[in-house]
């Protein structure tokens, strides 16, 4: 089932447009990938990027709801030639969407990896990225509304989210997690310790 990719705003994506055809912006990057590449780069999969706010005070003062989650930015996959090569990111400002930076590593493969195996899964989803900050943790976010505002909403029980690597320490990158499952594991690992009160 193939997966329902949201379209960027159209700021956004002109933002990066843009700073793939400015040398000034693509030799600056600390992208190696990009400054050697010889050939046009593509920006394509825009996602848009979640931020989960307080996971351990919010998910348990909520009886257990979905912690509050906010849009912080689109993030597009740079194709060159047969492979994706890079990845950049672009944020809201007081004049609207703008390009942020450029980025390689681990994460660009792990996204394309994880959007790939999300083809198969057999339901229709909506792909986002959803960051857990505490636990310098990303996440392949699939929203089962597909036709909702990429902007909005929470993860629902149902959805899933997928790890990518590299992934914390005991949870497996790239198996998915439905969103009742993962949460309360991240709320464990986030919960502060209890600590002994003397005798």
């Amino acid at each position: 089932m193939p997966l329902h990719v949201s379209t960027a705003p159209a700021a956004a994506l002109r933002s990066v447009i843009a700073a793939l055809g400015s040398p000034t912006a693509v030799h600056e990057a600390h992208t190696p990938a990009l400054r050697t590449f010889e050939g046009p780069l593509t920006p394509e999969l825009p996602l848009p990027v979640h931020v989960l706010d307080r996971l351990n005070l919010s998910h348990r003062a909520s009886g257990g709801r979905p912690p509050r989650t906010r849009l912080t930015g689109w993030r597009f996959l740079i194709r060159g030639g047969d492979r994706y090569v890079a990845a950049a990111d672009t944020r809201l400002t007081p004049d609207g969407w703008a390009f942020s930076h450029f980025f390689e590593g681990p994460y660009v493969a792990a996204t394309e990896r994880a959007l790939r195996q999300a083809e198969s899964v057999g339901a229709p989803y909506q792909p986002r990225l959803l960051s857990v900050p505490e636990l310098y943790m990303l996440t392949l976010w699939l929203h089962g509304a597909v036709g909702a505002d990429p902007a909005a909403g929470l993860p629902a029980a149902a959805d899933l989210l997928v790890p990518l690597a590299p992934a914390p320490p005991g949870i497996a990158a790239y198996r998915p997690h439905p969103v009742s499952e993962l949460l309360p594991v991240l709320t464990h690992r986030l919960a502060p310790p209890v600590l002994a009160t003397p005798a």
